[in-house]
């Protein structure tokens, strides 16, 4: 149980005054000296685009400046938390490309990095503000809060706390202690909150003491609220910058207070404008499809999550589709940041997707991760059909993606029905092909002919002009129901890619077993 004696060891406290900068704009000179960030969510959810989209800010910002960006895991409300949301949480950061440098799993010179393994310092600093009487114990009982609560609901207005316990006389605290009185500590908030600058939304602040009660800096189970923890675990890492949600200014005035009855030099303060979506409305934890891992099950690029989350918002010299990491850092810049909130279009994400897993295909060694993970995919979906291993050979799969990049938004629509003619020789009926045509031996003999004379070298704008040739060789079919007949042979479908591109994703060989195929279903059916 907390004590009321003061235990003087916070011998690494840095008793420096607080002197807020007041700038008159917001520029990139305010980076100045280490620069170190912080991005430290609750393991009591898994990682959602609002969280993602403040830990890249912080990234870019650590990245653009030569700095560290450091993970810290705030598992202080021990009810909440959820089984394998921590573990999660730096998974979804390494995926997304935006790793720190320092945090739980890899580790660093100010850990711990996880809340719950710094109760001790919590505990030490709360001592130390009670000592200073810049904070007492409340031992006032929940009954006695929520009596308050409901009475200021009833009246119309604000619930806050209404001091009680800051009064009490030091003989009637020591009563109470020694008597075993469950109690938190509650920093008392003064009035005379001086403006401080934000990196973001400017001169700032808000006299906190006059519309709220003494908050609650550590609770009865002696673990620290998120306005203690935050601040102590800031400065004993040695926070330069803290870039967070906006929904935290108007909490600003009171951490520095906390800092200035410290005597700590807080960091630079930045408020991101909030993530909304396109309509303006709530970024929701409750829409499922908005946490991480749902967009990475469902074949969403790293990259084109960052991209898209970045376009939609401020802070960048320039605004364009299709940036990766690099670009993102080297055309950041933290005074372009708005105050608007970003409004975040999901729909446009296929198009971001498309771009850049065009440019992943493009790029030898990540196509050949591609192809590896579409090779899973095949087996995957489609094992027990396959006819021909050829289809999961690398060369294979290699031309199948670049002749369909560009056109595809993910790896997964390659093993959906639209495609399948790619991995699965498609099942053709003779009433499908007599319903096209009397002529298919025909047109079936010719192309075989023409594959034959092309040999292995197959290219689109070169088969197109053949076929065209090849149609007007036909007497009594037209050029559309060629064109419906070389595609029902080839995939089995009605639409899809060019005849072609097919015939150029299939090859020779198979594009030959094909139309045997064909021929031998003519013959047949006019016997």
């Amino acid at each position: 149980m907390m004590q009321l004696r003061c235990v003087w060891c916070l011998s690494a406290v840095r008793n420096r005054p607080v002197k807020l900068q007041l700038k008159a704009t917001r520029r990139c000179s305010t980076v100045q000296g280490e620069v170190r960030v912080r991005f430290a969510p609750s393991p009591t959810g898994f990682l959602h685009l609002g969280g993602l989209r403040t830990a890249l800010y912080n990234y870019i910002f650590a990245k653009k400046y030569g700095g560290s960006f450091i993970l810290r895991l705030e598992d202080t409300d021990q009810s909440r938390l959820v089984p394998g949301a921590a573990e999660s949480i730096e998974d979804m950061l390494e995926w997304a490309g935006v790793p720190p440098d320092e945090g739980p799993r890899r580790g660093g010179s100010v850990g711990p990095y996880l809340q719950s393994q710094r109760l001790d310092l919590y505990s030490q600093t709360a001592r130390q503000l009670v000592e200073s009487d810049h904070a007492y114990c409340c031992f006032c009982s929940s009954q006695r809060l929520d009596l308050l609560k409901k009475e200021a609901l009833r009246t119309g207005q604000t619930p806050r706390y209404d001091n009680r316990c800051r009064h009490l006389r030091a003989g009637q605290v020591q009563e109470k202690l020694a008597q075993g009185v469950p109690h938190v500590i509650r920093f008392r908030l003064d009035a005379g909150v001086e403006p401080f600058q934000d990196l973001i939304f400017g001169r700032n602040y808000h006299e906190v003491a006059q519309v709220e009660g003494d908050p609650v800096v550590m609770k009865a189970d002696g673990f620290p609220t998120y306005h203690l923890a935050n601040i102590v675990d800031d400065h004993y890492m040695r926070i330069s910058h803290v870039l967070r949600g906006s929904e935290w200014l108007i909490s600003t005035s009171k951490h520095l207070l906390m800092y200035r009855a410290l005597g700590w030099q807080p960091p630079t303060f930045g408020h991101l404008p909030l993530l909304m979506n396109k309509d303006g409305t709530k970024l929701s934890k409750r829409q499922g499809d908005i946490f991480i891992q749902s967009f990475q099950r469902d074949g969403v690029l790293p990259e084109a999550l960052l991209d898209i989350t970045t376009n939609c918002g401020s802070g960048f010299n320039t605004n364009r589709i299709g940036r990766r990491i690099d670009e993102l850092i080297s055309e950041f810049n933290p005074s372009k940041i708005t105050t608007h909130s970003a409004l975040l279009d999901l729909e446009k994400l296929p198009e971001f997707n498309r771009i850049h897993l065009k440019r992943r295909i493009e790029d030898e060694e990540q196509c050949l991760l591609l192809i590896r993970d579409l090779q899973g995919q095949i087996q995957q979906a489609c094992t027990a059909q396959i006819q021909d291993e050829e289809v999961l050979h690398e060369d294979y799969i290699r031309r199948v993606l670049h002749l369909r990049k560009g056109h595809i938004s993910s790896l997964k629509e390659l093993v959906s029905p639209a495609y399948s003619y790619l991995w699965v020789r498609p099942s053709v009926s003779s009433q499908q092909v007599a319903a096209l045509t009397t002529e298919a031996q025909h047109i079936a003999s010719l192309v075989l002919k023409l594959i034959a004379e092309r040999g292995e070298e197959l290219a689109v704008d070169r088969l197109n002009k053949d076929l065209k040739t090849l149609a007007k060789q036909i007497k009594a079919t037209k050029y559309r129901e060629v064109m419906k007949l070389l595609r029902l042979a080839l995939s089995g479908l009605q639409q899809g890619p060019s005849v072609a591109e097919m015939m150029v994703s299939l090859g020779p060989a198979e594009i030959s077993h094909r139309f045997q195929k064909l021929a031998l279903l003519s013959e047949t059916s006019q016997t």
